[in-house]
């Protein structure tokens, strides 16, 4: 099986490259804007920017690809709210190009999507869920999910939450790594305790695209982590794990914080479908920093 990877710089794009080219039954090839951050261990690599549509049509008549994956995506909540054309450039244009291109060549799609395309009334989430995005990423998102679902495409869509890990190339930053620096740093930060998710470690969602890949899964699923945590919750796990001052901490509310974007308050996903039909085991938080901390 042929797999083409967009977005391989990206924090999954590089968990989900290194994976897959450990599978020897699997064809890689990775793409990126510019260079590869990180060397590939096996397969090639085309450079794509996938919001010009001739070097989509282009990379993937020259690849013909059995499946692309799309982790490819403008993900910064508040940049997608001040910099509206570029965020649906990337998030929505960009998708309708690579529909295109995979119903010309009959080429399976995963997508991934993100539990922002909710309201936040509520929480725990399962794949029934009706969507109601309360900020422009959020919809970018959703419009992108209903190209795919629209289309005559064999397709699936991942959504997934609050993506935690180390890229290679230490470009990326997220909640773990900044609490931690901040901490190491002897700052004191301020946390929200009113917004509920379950945090994803990045090699687990990867391997969540893989064994959707493999096992030939369609329609949607819910792949994060299983503990409902709130990012104040987040933050002082974090602190503990790393030994590090948790009284630098304080709990505040969303109400306190002014952001371009609105945030949904209580999103985090029910897992039990990627369970059942996949074979998806996440680790638990406390797993995750260990994994994390293992790769500093």
């Amino acid at each position: 099986m042929k797999i083409l990877i967009t977005g391989a710089n990206g924090l999954l794009g590089q968990k989900l490259t290194q994976l897959l080219a450990k599978d020897n039954q699997i064809d890689l090839v990775a793409t990126a804007r510019g260079a590869l951050s990180v060397p590939l261990q096996r397969g090639s690599f085309f450079p794509l920017d996938i919001s010009n549509q001739r070097e989509v049509d282009h990379v993937i008549q020259q690849t013909q690809p059995d499946v692309i994956i799309n982790t490819a995506a403008m993900t910064n909540v508040d940049a997608c709210e001040l910099q509206r054309e570029a965020c649906w450039k990337a998030n929505v244009e960009s998708v309708q190009y690579l529909v295109d291109a995979c119903e010309k060549n009959s080429i399976r799609l995963i997508h991934v999507s993100t539990d922002f395309i909710f309201d936040g009334t509520h929480g725990p989430l399962d794949e029934n869920e009706k969507p109601n995005p309360v900020n422009y990423y959020g919809e970018s998102k959703l419009a992108a999910e209903k190209i795919i679902q629209q289309s005559k495409l064999d397709w699936c869509i991942l959504r997934t939450v609050l993506v935690f890990g180390i890229s290679s190339d230490m470009s990326r930053s997220n909640i773990v790594l900044w609490v931690k620096k901040s901490l190491e740093e002897r700052k004191t930060i301020s946390v929200v305790n009113d917004q509920w998710r379950t945090p994803t470690l990045a090699e687990d969602l990867a391997i969540g695209c893989y064994l959707v890949a493999t096992k030939n899964a369609k329609g949607i699923y819910n792949i994060s982590g299983k503990d409902f945590l709130s990012p104040f919750d987040i933050a002082i796990m974090t602190a503990e794990f790393f030994k590090l001052d948790k009284n630098l901490i304080r709990a505040t509310d969303s109400t306190q914080f002014k952001q371009p974007a609105a945030r949904p308050l209580k999103t985090g996903f029910i897992i039990d479908k990627a369970k059942k039909e996949l074979g998806y085991e996440p680790h638990s938080f406390q797993q995750g920093l260990a994994i994390l901390q293992s790769q500093l």
